[in-house]
């Protein structure tokens, strides 16, 4: 492949595929946690663990879906089946997570929840990662996987605002159980539109060829050690990935027990990913000028410091709070875009190094990574609510003490902020720029 640019229609279709992750990776974070401590009745502490449970599975497993994608050869390309595949699977089994029955039991209740959550991150780690190897295989160009980039992450923010902000409304509009059974079939379809549209849209798409062979995981982690920069890149967003869970972990305690309102959940989603929409396209323009780690840097600093506004929530006026929210959603923009183009220009040098594509390896272990980041997000949120004395219920109306509305606040607010500044010692030792990626191409291509 040259430095071509790739058609608008390649751009908009692999982006459609953001449809299915940004719904996974938004809804489950939402309202998984309240379904299980303030409808099913589950303690906060053991919640916390079944949220946690299936996604460290996925660490293990997401880098086994990379080695056996790229060992994949397929007339439609070879990591496009899976998207097909894993992507239908895990709609199926989102489904059926909510539609539990009434079992009058909180042990089945909870094992219901966990073993069909398990099935989704298993289907989802076979869409996710052969999804995000695909960049490095479509273009070798730099500036291209930025714009192809911009096209996926905003499409992503609209299916964030999209599930963020229906998921709830539609649980609201029913009693108990019914709501979520509801919520879950409806979040099933989008999860099925996104995964077709992004396998039709891609049947058009430049591919380059895994070479077949078998890697073992402890070769991949290896191998992925060995990269001193996919290294320091995967650290800073496992960490942002974890602030991010936990933000998403606490919106509906936020809106419900502090805003004292649940449709306010709805408005700080449209608070979060409105800006996102619209200041995508300025975050990749920023980096074609300064540099994606300069961006990485600056969208990172942004989101810090809008979540530590929000530390007063409890005095505040609900403006600020919805404010915050939205400079939150400006620097969350810049935070997907600059990590993900800067994975695949990772994993491209080390095409070059080596003469190996082992992209299915690295975005593997970095998606094992971030599904790590996201479900340890909720998890110690759940921590923070056992810690402050949260009190879980069946029906969602019980009066909490004090110090759990602290919790609430603090780990909304204080938690994810301290994460993300703690990511950018590692994000600033990070080396690759343009010059670099472009220099060692230009090598490759001349031996």
């Amino acid at each position: 492949m040259g430095e071509t640019v790739l058609p608008r229609g390649v751009r908009a279709g692999y982006g459609f595929g953001s449809v299915a992750t940004g719904t996974f990776g938004t809804v489950p974070g939402l309202l998984l946690l309240p379904y299980l401590t303030d409808t099913l009745g589950i303690t906060a502490l053991l919640a916390g663990v079944i949220v946690f449970a299936p996604k460290a599975w996925d660490v293990v497993l997401n880098p086994i879906a990379g080695g056996i994608s790229d060992r994949t050869v397929d007339a439609r390309g070879p990591r496009r089946p899976f998207l097909l595949r894993g992507g239908l699977a895990l709609a199926l089994c989102f489904a059926l997570l909510f539609a539990a029955p009434d079992f009058g039991s909180e042990v089945v209740d909870a094992i219901w929840v966990l073993v069909f959550f398990v099935g989704c991150a298993t289907a989802y780690a076979f869409f996710q990662v052969p999804y995000v190897a695909m960049p490095a295989e479509i273009t070798d160009s730099y500036h291209e996987r930025t714009r192809l980039m911009t096209w996926r992450v905003a499409i992503l923010a609209l299916a964030i605002m999209v599930s963020g902000a229906s998921a709830p409304a539609i649980r609201n509009a029913f009693e108990g159980r019914m709501g979520y059974r509801v919520m879950g079939f409806f979040v099933a379809v989008l999860l099925a539109v996104g995964v077709v549209g992004a396998y039709v849209g891609t049947r058009h798409a430049p591919s380059g060829r895994p070479v077949p062979g078998g890697v073992s995981l402890r070769e991949q982690l290896r191998i992925v050690a060995r990269a001193r920069d996919f290294r320091l890149l995967l650290v800073t967003f496992v960490l942002q990935a974890l602030a991010t869970g936990a933000m998403l972990a606490g919106v509906d305690y936020l809106a419900r027990h502090v805003l004292g309102d649940a449709s306010a959940s709805t408005f700080l989603f449209v608070c979060f990913v409105g800006p996102a929409l619209l200041l995508t396209p300025a975050w990749s323009a920023f980096g074609r000028r300064s540099g994606k780690k300069a961006g990485y840097v600056a969208a990172s600093v942004v989101l810090a410091v809008a979540a530590l506004v929000m530390v007063g929530a409890r005095s505040e006026p609900s403006w600020i709070v919805f404010l915050a929210t939205g400079l939150v959603g400006v620097g969350y923009a810049g935070v997907q875009v600059f990590p993900l183009a800067m994975l695949a220009d990772a994993a491209a040098v080390d095409a070059v190094s080596t003469g190996t594509n082992r992209v299915g390896v690295y975005t593997g272990v970095w998606t094992a990574g971030e599904t790590l980041g996201l479900a340890l997000g909720p998890g110690i949120y759940a921590l923070v609510l056992a810690a402050g004395g949260y009190v879980s219920s069946t029906g969602g109306h019980v009066h909490q003490p004090s110090s759990a509305l602290t919790a609430i606040v603090l780990g909304f607010s204080v938690l994810p902020a301290a994460l993300t500044l703690l990511s950018l010692v590692w994000l600033r030792r990070y080396s690759l720029d343009a010059a670099t990626v472009s220099m060692l191409v230009q090598q490759s291509a001349h031996d």
